[in-house]
C-alpha cells in the first residue's frame, strides 16, 4: 500500500454494478465484503476493492480524511 494506491480509493469510481458511479471509498462494507467472498475481480480494480476491504474491515477509514479534502468531489 502506498499513498499514491490510498489516494486511487477516493478518486477511482466502480465502472459497473449496482454501485456504478460511486467512489471505491464510499463503498459499502457488505458490498466489499462479497467481493471478498467471491473474488476480487483482476487487475487495479480488483487491488483497489481488495485494499478499501481491508481499510474498511480493519477501521481505518480515517486514513482517507486528508485525501478526501486534497480530492473533494463536486456535488451533483
Amino acid at each position: 500500500m502506498t499513498p499514491e494506491t490510498l489516494e486511487l480509493l477516493v478518486i477511482r469510481e466502480m465502472p459497473y454494478g449496482k454501485y456504478k458511479g460511486r467512489l471505491i471509498a464510499d463503498l459499502p462494507g457488505h458490498y466489499l465484503n462479497w467481493f471478498a467472498r467471491q473474488g476480487f475481480p483482476k487487475g487495479e480494480l480488483g487491488g483497489l476493492l481488495a485494499l478499501m476491504h481491508e481499510v474498511d474491515h480493519n477501521g481505518l477509514a480515517d486514513l482517507l480524511v486528508p485525501l478526501r479534502k486534497k480530492h473533494p468531489r463536486p456535488r451533483p
